[in-house]
């Protein structure tokens, strides 16, 4: 394969190939010279950062909303919450895929991000008229339970502003990353490791904000005035993507992205009874593919190696491509059946995830939340502390740590993502630990000593997993773009957020079936009643901490099992960058010794 090489606007080498297809905004070939690279990149994080700000104070605040204002049970009302997050991030899968298939990521996010400024424009006009809100009444008081709740046309309007900020947000979110990512050609470049740390560092900047400054507004100035900025601020991030039209790499769209993956599965269904050559190199596509920068044949899932199989029948008549398929093509459906594993063993940490925004939140409701003789600090605000160190941990890392452990583990990266995901993970099982042993103490002091602790009591719990996500999150995307197949880059992009969907589906799930099974005779449950002084909060962390730490246990069984499937692109030399955890730095080192990144035709 050819490889050409420029210099962008700040003389930086920048690699390209003859295989790379992207275009600019007219649809010409783009050029390595005023294409792509971090100048690009820039504008995709300002959208990153606007569009995580809007979102952000919406959903950060939408418990105390839709419990002080539309009048839904706690446990309700975290439902609510935790349904309509997991659906921004299911809805993901539709983003990616009709980016890679048909729109391009681009046009996907102007296009959705306008349906998700619709929602926010329509959460502050229902927010602001009291006639599409149930009449005003203290959920906290003793006669909360007589608060009418709402239903009909003013349920209606909420639910659909709600989700229509969804359906924007969902299909927006895997595109800023992997079109960010698609200006830096080369997966296996340093410049892309540090887009990736710098994507989270604007992720980071936009919660820190919405979490201060928009969820302060939100308490000061009304509910109505929050939904508004929030439309401002993306509105911001829409010009942002915008103005950097002109300097963009765009990645044609493929067509259909699981046609060539049915094709598989048919084929090797198809030829099941047929036996494998002892030979790999007869596989249909073998002897091409080795002479392209394609992808090699593995041992593991070799029933689908029977889609390669070509039947002789006397004839030159071609087989139909639901019968015979490449092995490039069986390799990228066993990419994508491997990653799976890793992919779940992140949906319990995103379970944590919504009880720091949920129940987390109302814990803070119900300390006390004053800090100066006039300022009281939002509990909502809480979720800020994190991102304050963030702001300043994320630089260092990626200025200091990575080149540091670079040179120890001579990977990009730093630490492999792989490495980075299970760290996360670990760390997250301790933010659990802290928030059970802080609620007990918190619990205890209310109902004992009739003394409301001070909000600060329960920023371990925020710090801790924090630091996890910055760990795990980041991982978890550079993972699964540098494993990413030709034009799927930004669906597989959506896979990761999709961890939060479940996570937060798992998470409704969860507390339904505790509040079920610890319901006896007279009593509520641990999470069935609107006062968490009556509630069992602190055995419910316990019961995450516990799952999370078989998490974990379960993740590093996976993240051993899974190998790399050895490429022969021009980035072949990086085999020896393994991705693993073991002491040798690659998990299937032992008996994969040379596997590295796929690098992707």
């Amino acid at each position: 394969m050819d490889v050409e090489t420029g210099k962008n606007y700040k003389g930086e080498v920048m690699v390209t190939t003859a295989e790379d297809t992207s275009v600019d905004w007219r649809g010409r070939p783009s050029n390595p010279n005023k294409h792509g690279g971090m100048r690009a990149a820039t504008f995709v994080l300002g959208l990153q950062a606007f569009e995580i700000m809007a979102i952000a104070a919406v959903g950060n605040n939408l418990i105390t909303y839709v419990i002080n204002e539309m009048h839904f049970s706690l446990s309700k009302s975290a439902n609510i919450v935790t349904n309509f997050i997991g659906t921004v991030f299911l809805l993901t899968l539709l983003g990616g895929y009709l980016s890679d298939s048909y729109l391009g990521s681009f046009w996907t996010m102007l296009i959705f991000g306008f349906v998700e400024l619709s929602g926010f424009i329509l959460l502050s006009v229902q927010a602001h008229l009291p006639q599409l809100k149930p009449p005003q009444c203290n959920m906290l008081s003793h006669d909360g339970n007589h608060c009418m709740e709402a239903t009909g046309f003013k349920a209606f309007i909420f639910f659909v502003a709600l989700y229509l900020v969804a359906l924007g947000s969902g299909c927006v979110k895997p595109n800023m990353i992997s079109h960010g990512a698609d200006q830096f050609p080369n997966k296996q470049s340093k410049q892309l490791s540090s887009y990736f740390n710098a994507a989270y560092f604007a992720f980071s900047v936009g919660e820190l904000v919405a979490l201060t400054l928009l969820v302060w507004i939100q308490t000061h100035s009304g509910m109505d005035v929050g939904f508004g900025v929030s439309a401002a601020v993306m509105t911001m991030g829409l010009i942002s993507l915008t103005c950097g039209a002109i300097f963009y790499r765009n990645k044609h769209p493929q067509g259909s992205i699981f046609t060539p993956i049915a094709q598989v599965i048919v084929a090797a269904i198809s030829k099941r009874k047929e036996l494998l050559p002892a030979n790999p190199q007869l596989l249909h596509g073998a002897q091409s593919d080795a002479r392209s920068s394609s992808l090699l044949h593995t041992q593991k899932f070799s029933f689908l190696d029977k889609a390669c199989i070509k039947i002789p029948d006397g004839t030159n008549k071609k087989e139909s491509p639901w019968r015979l398929c490449t092995i490039t093509q069986v390799e990228q459906v066993k990419i994508l059946i491997s990653i799976i594993p890793i992919f779940a063993s992140t949906i319990i940490f995103n379970t944590i995830l919504a009880q720091l925004q949920t129940f987390s939140v109302q814990q803070g409701s119900a300390m006390n939340t004053k800090l100066a003789k006039n300022f009281h600090i939002p509990p909502a605000s809480l979720q800020s502390i994190p991102y304050i160190m963030l702001i300043f941990l994320v630089p260092l890392y990626d200025r200091f740590f990575v080149p540091f452990a670079r040179k120890i583990t001579k990977n990009d990266s730093g630490i492999s993502p792989l490495q980075r995901i299970g760290f996360g993970l670990l760390l997250a099982t301790f933010s659990m630990v802290s928030g059970a042993i802080m609620e007990k103490k918190r619990r205890d002091s209310a109902v004992n000593s009739k003394e409301i602790l001070s909000i600060f009591w329960i920023t371990p719990q925020f710090l801790i997993f924090g630091l996890s996500e910055m760990f795990t999150a980041v991982g978890l995307i550079e993972f699964f773009y540098k494993q990413s197949l030709k034009g799927m880059q930004s669906f597989l992009t959506a896979i990761t957020y999709c961890s939060y969907s479940f996570g937060f589906y798992f998470s409704s799930l969860l507390v339904s079936l505790v509040n079920k099974i610890t319901s006896a005779g007279s009593s509520d449950g641990w999470l069935g009643d609107n006062d968490l002084n009556k509630d069992r909060l602190d055995l419910f962390y316990w019961l995450l901490a516990v799952l999370s730490f078989i998490n974990f246990l379960n993740y590093l069984f996976w993240s051993r099992w899974y190998s790399y499937n050895p490429s022969l692109s021009a980035t072949s030399s990086q085999h020896n960058r393994s991705e693993e955890l073991s002491p040798c730095h690659s998990i299937n080192c032992l008996k994969n010794k040379g596997d590295g990144d796929i690098s992707v035709p």
